[in-house]
């Protein structure tokens, strides 16, 4: 079969025009020192050296999420992710996917909805391996029909995963309940009708429009040289004709000021389930909102751990559930608030009534003194045990490039929320949980008992 190769045309070359570098933290004696470039046509490179490791992990992150799809182009973005695993000009799915396992690397990717992540972690000495393939990956994806025809099977299989995991389908349906029939409100992976009508011209065309190197970041952790990274990953991008020969500035983070009008909704879906699983929340904060701190350190107090308010109030006092947590979630213009707890589905009401009770407490009088420095402690301590990998190191590197154009250092983001008062929490915990909240449902819910959970959340 006879198809048409997506890669991009190839552009005069770039060699001789200047990167732009600067130091963004300077570490001390060159470890944890950060570095910025920006290559001409606008691609970003940061690094972060640790030259006391001996692993790097690389990686490339397109500031495409599902989001920016249209209703047609349901789990675009998604499918897109697994196409560029399938292969390129230069390699067959095996060889990229051999080519990383012969060094005893790890390659994966994931999609969100408001980015697309494609990373590989290997030894130092590999690292000029995983830049090239992982670059040829994005720069140079064939998008065979063949390989659509057979991948659309195995996305689909994800999909239906994912429908088996009421734990884990239950968040997609409060997103939906809160969000609405919108970008941000609509399942990353789509749906059934949307991935089985996607054809190859709808993602090579999408292919082409997000994948430009102004929407690109690259980020790399661990025992790595700065100047070498962008020598290599320039020299993958212009073998594939990937850089403009014009100066193109990096695309600004997302912005915009979208306003969630949906409270006191609920979606309960009637299934065949051992527990009932229930998100009850509400509206959060944008990811750009400076009381976002404040916000973090309340989400840890109320259900961040075995000593919050909700793990010890539902599971410890009352046994009522084996997994009880709260969480947020923040995008660019909005975010959520959420609770999670699964139980025995004639105990929903119940935890439900104990859930709301716990957050209007918390939104009338704030936290304790105790909580508070408790909650500072726990937030400050997973925050830098969660960075002890290059992985990790790489994820924060990217995100906050993409995302804030910006980055902090671990003191800084240590700082900001040791800052947090008792006054900061009371305020946010007013604002975001004194709204009327809204609740998905997933289990055995017959009429009377869904009638319960109603009465509960009114």
């Amino acid at each position: 079969m006879t198809t048409r190769s997506t890669a991009r045309t190839a552009r005069p070359s770039t060699k001789g025009r200047a990167v732009r570098t600067r130091t963004l933290l300077p570490g001390a004696d060159g470890i944890g020192t950060v570095r910025r470039s920006v290559l001409p046509g606008g691609l970003r490179v940061v690094t972060e050296t640790l030259p006391t490791v001996r692993s790097a992990t690389f990686g490339i992150w397109a500031g495409v999420g599902s989001r920016d799809e249209t209703p047609v182009l349901g789990g675009a973005t998604h499918y897109l992710e697994h196409l560029l695993f399938k292969g390129t000009e230069r390699r067959s799915a095996l060889d990229i996917s051999s080519a990383i396992d012969a060094v005893g690397g790890e390659m994966n990717a994931f999609t969100a909805k408001e980015y697309t992540c494609y990373y590989a972690r290997v030894l130092d000495t590999d690292l000029p391996l995983a830049i090239d393939v992982v670059s040829d990956m994005l720069t140079s994806s064939v998008i065979r029909q063949e390989d659509l025809d057979a991948e659309r099977g195995v996305v689909l299989e994800e999909i239906a995963m994912t429908e088996d995991d009421p734990g884990d389908q239950v968040h997609d349906l409060f997103t939906s309940v809160l969000l609405g029939d919108s970008p941000l409100g609509r399942p990353v992976l789509g749906t059934v009708d949307t991935v089985n009508a996607l054809t190859r011209d709808q993602v090579a065309r999408f292919y082409r429009k997000h994948y430009d190197p102004t929407h690109l970041v690259v980020a790399a952790a661990g025992n790595v040289d700065h100047a070498t990274v962008v020598r290599q990953v320039r020299q993958a991008f212009e073998r594939a004709g990937a850089l403009r020969d014009a100066d193109a500035p990096p695309r600004e983070p997302r912005g915009g000021a979208r306003t969630i009008r949906t409270a006191g909704k609920a979606e309960i879906l009637d299934r065949r389930t051992e527990q009932a699983h229930i998100v009850l929340g509400m509206p959060g904060m944008s990811r750009t909102d400076e009381r976002r701190w404040a916000l973090g350190v309340l989400n840890t107090a109320l259900g961040g751990g075995m000593s919050s308010r909700l793990f010890q109030e539902i599971r410890e006092k009352r046994g009522l559930a084996y997994s009880v947590y709260s969480y947020t979630s923040s995008f660019a213009d909005c975010g959520l608030f959420g609770v999670y707890a699964g139980c025995q589905p004639r105990r929903a009401p119940e935890v439900l009534k104990i859930c709301r009770d716990e957050l209007a407490q918390v939104a009338e009088h704030g936290l304790t003194e105790e909580e508070l420095g408790r909650a500072i402690g726990q937030l400050s301590g997973s925050t830098v045990l969660g960075l002890e990998d290059t992985g990790a190191l790489m994820n924060r590197l990217g995100k906050s490039e993409l995302c804030w154009g910006d980055q902090l250092s671990v003191d800084d983001l240590l700082a900001k929320i040791a800052a947090v008062t008792l006054d900061d929490v009371s305020a946010v915990a007013r604002d975001v949980l004194g709204q009327r909240p809204s609740l998905a449902v997933i289990g055995p819910v017959k009429d009377k008992q869904a009638a319960r959970l109603h009465e509960a959340l009114a």
